[in-house]
């Protein structure tokens, strides 16, 4: 397939750095079209691990085109960390391409997001305070500032003097320190120097690209249930991560994508507030997070963990149109007794098999499970086959019931612990 979208079909973190990895060795371009800096992929390379929080996946082969989207907000402070970081690593040939049209976030946001988080005490969002939806706020106020902004000196300059004015009135309502400009202005002019190389149209680099059929990977940071418009809001990100974004966030017609990948972990996790039907509160709970790493690849802070829901997966995979289905974290749930799948919601003494919009109705739904047999593998097989029966009905259960197949089993970090089914 030339075009296809990685997207995760759960809250986030289901393991999508892995397939990343494993299907951008096999392409010309890797884009990342939404989000920002607040979440990151793990990806192994010459046996080390690098958590990309900016970077396309597939900065690590020097024959691979790496496009920041028009969709991404985008760190540049952070950006020029991340690229010195894979710099002192040995990583100092890449191709880089940022779009002059996504947005920058200001360290004025991470300052904002931080405040609007202590403010909600109670209802706080679980933001990870990288200034993201704030930077999108600016976006949709028509009052951010651009990557392509750093290239026009002048233009910057009258750009944020304006953008100050407002900007320093809600800090110093929050009492926090308001920016002077000479000095922001200066640091901007800095790092604009620095990432000029970088800085390009990149709608009309992918457009040419599917013109002449080279092999695009899009991948999405976070999941669908933390869509802004569909997940479990508030309590969701800034932006949408499902392949339906990818043509607004990259600038791409929709009839030029041929394939979705939908990324599933075995069981569910999520970070943050809101509702998890399926939460795991107990030692099973603590058995998972710490056998499959379940903490933060940025923020470090221990993920919820919970059976795997069906209920949430199916949803995403209609809505988003995926056609395959890359199951990850698999190796996680040997050994452990009545492994459950949820089926559908009780709620109110119904059965349901929908998300509720209400976040008061969704905290109300009970979870109506599938038991299965435990089920013990080692990590060096290479084929479906040598899965034990009691495995091979997980799998067949999630195919049945998502009516989408699973082409891609992972049974460990490494790239290739991976079952092509």
């Amino acid at each position: 397939m030339s075009v296809t979208v990685i997207e995760g079909s759960q809250w986030g973190d289901e393991g999508k750095g892995k397939i990343t990895d494993y299907l951008a060795s096999k392409s010309d371009v890797v884009v990342r079209f939404q989000g920002g800096n607040n979440a990151g992929h793990t990806i192994c390379f010459n046996g080390k691990r690098f958590a990309l929080r900016s970077l396309p996946s597939g900065i690590f082969n020097p024959n691979i085109t790496n496009v920041i989207a028009d969709g991404v907000v985008l760190n540049p402070f952070s950006l020029k960390e991340e690229i010195e970081g894979i710099n002192a690593s040995g990583i100092k040939e890449f191709k880089l391409i940022i779009s002059d049209r996504c947005h920058l976030i200001m360290p004025y946001h991470l300052d904002l997001d931080g405040a609007y988080e202590s403010l909600l005490n109670n209802n706080k969002i679980g933001t990870t305070k990288k200034g993201i939806g704030p930077c999108y706020v600016d976006k949709a106020a028509r009052r951010g500032i651009r990557a392509g902004d750093l290239l026009e000196p002048e233009f910057l300059k009258s750009k944020l003097i304006d953008t100050l004015k407002v900007k320093n009135i809600e800090l110093k309502s929050l009492g926090l320190k308001e920016y002077d400009f000479d000095t922001l202005y200066n640091q901007l002019l800095e790092i604009g120097a620095y990432l000029k190389k970088y800085i390009a149209d990149t709608q009309y680099f992918l457009i040419n690209s599917v013109k002449e059929n080279k092999k695009i990977l899009f991948e999405g940071a976070q999941g669908m249930m933390l869509d802004i418009d569909r997940g479990t809001y508030p309590y969701v990100t800034s932006s949408s991560p499902s392949s339906n974004y990818v043509p607004q966030g990259a600038g791409i017609p929709p009839r030029a994508i041929d394939n979705v990948v939908a990324i599933c972990k075995a069981y569910t996790t999520r970070v943050g507030e809101g509702p998890f039907p399926t939460e795991l509160d107990n030692e099973i709970g603590n058995l998972i997070r710490e056998k499959g790493h379940e903490y933060g690849t940025v923020t470090k802070r221990p993920r919820r963990v919970g059976y795997l829901d069906l209920v949430v997966v199916k949803r995403n995979l209609e809505m988003s149109g995926a056609n395959t289905i890359a199951l990850m974290l698999f190796d996680v749930l040997t050994n452990i007794d009545n492994l459950k799948i949820c089926v559908n919601y009780e709620l109110d003494g119904k059965i349901i098999d929908y998300i509720p919009a209400s976040l008061s109705d969704y905290s109300k739904c009970k979870p109506i499970y599938k038991t299965f047999k435990k089920f013990n593998f080692d990590q060096n097989i290479k084929s479906f086959d040598e899965l034990p029966v009691e495995a091979k009905e997980y799998i067949s259960f999630i195919e049945e019931y998502t009516g989408v197949k699973i082409g891609i089993i992972s049974i460990g970090s490494d790239r290739n612990a991976t079952i092509i089914k």
